[in-house]
């Protein structure tokens, strides 16, 4: 069973991903030793794993691509299996019968090495019959952004407090070794200790903080608390694909994004130049969040429903049927 103490843990933990257990304790009201026991049971049970992600500034210096893939009768999770073991496949996602089977989420270097992966690793491989690529132009919510809704609005005024001002990215950052070996860390555990850091880059405490922080600091890496559906009781996932004018396409931050349970909008190219995808309760909200959407922006016009089935991998993280964490294959955008 989850608890409402657990569930107000893992809020905290996607405001502030790396924050202290002594820091949130008097704004959880129980003990540092409480909330250590209860995050380690968690983890544990692959119910919730907080893990570094790409920060703001790929937005700029990468590139985010969303795929499509249609497969050959009865291969669907065993090429999902061989997707997920590809390090730019960062999310890997089954889905209902339709048009494509799977879903996933790309992250390269540039727009050449989506397009490397898509036609040297990906529609390579057995039973793979169509590939569609759309690249996001703009990407409005993403994963580091959605919260689980348990905190209420004096803890999270307190936490906003305590994790200072958001900025805009600063100076580019040039990564060394000890930096890339503390990043493939933090991609498989987001809350490493500064001393297993330090022993794995053979530096001191001090050192990794600063590092982190500027790291931080720049833009290059963020943080996120993710969860399996036991936690956030949102089972269903549904992307719509659709058009809308291009004037109205930047309001979608203030529009499609303020919707409850949005987890992905982007601006995609293609036809369909617009792609969100919510976590529901049920396929009963499905047609509600259609509704409420192009009430929203009503010059959108929905033209693909995509339900998930199944999330094998999620930014890097392995997810057995019932989205539990089961493993890593990290990535590596930096």
């Amino acid at each position: 069973m989850v608890s409402e103490l657990d569930l107000a843990l893992v809020h905290a933990l996607q405001v502030r991903p790396r924050a202290a257990w002594t820091d949130l304790a008097p704004l959880l009201d129980a003990s540092a030793v409480t909330l250590t026991r209860r995050w380690q049971r968690l983890t544990a049970r692959g119910l919730a794993w907080v893990s570094a992600v790409p920060g703001p500034v790929f937005a700029r210096s990468g590139c985010t691509a969303f795929v499509f893939v249609r497969c050959v009768p009865g291969a669907r999770r065993r090429l999902a299996a061989r997707v997920a073991a590809l390090r730019q496949a960062v999310t890997v996602e089954l889905l209902a019968p339709g048009r494509a089977d799977l879903m996933l989420d790309v992250l390269a270097p540039d727009l050449p090495g989506v397009h490397r992966f898509v036609d040297e690793e990906l529609s390579v491989l057995p039973d793979v019959l169509e590939v569609e690529c759309v690249v996001a132009t703009s990407l409005y919510q993403e994963g580091t952004r959605w919260r689980l809704g348990s905190l209420d609005s004096s803890q999270l005024s307190v936490l906003g407090r305590a994790a200072g001002p958001d900025g805009a990215p600063g100076t580019a950052v040039d990564l060394g070794e000890a930096d890339r070996a503390m990043l493939d860390a933090l991609v498989r555990d987001g809350r490493a200790r500064l001393s297993d850091l330090a022993a794995l880059t053979g530096s001191s405490a001090a050192t990794v903080r600063r590092r982190l922080g500027r790291l931080t600091a720049a833009g290059v890496v963020a943080f996120r608390c993710d969860v399996a559906p036991a936690v956030s009781g949102l089972p269903v996932s549904v992307t719509f694909r659709g058009r809308a004018a291009a004037g109205d396409v930047n309001r979608l931050h203030r529009t499609l994004a303020t919707l409850p349970e949005c987890r992905l909008l982007a601006a995609v190219t293609g036809p369909a130049n617009v792609l969100a995808t919510y976590w529901l309760r049920d396929t009963g909200a499905v047609q509600q969040r259609e509704t409420a959407a192009c009430a929203h922006l009503p010059s959108l016009e929905v033209t693909d429903r995509v339900l998930g089935v199944r999330t094998v991998k999620r930014m890097g993280h392995l997810l057995d049927d019932d989205g539990r964490r089961v493993g890593v294959c990290p990535i590596r955008p930096w």
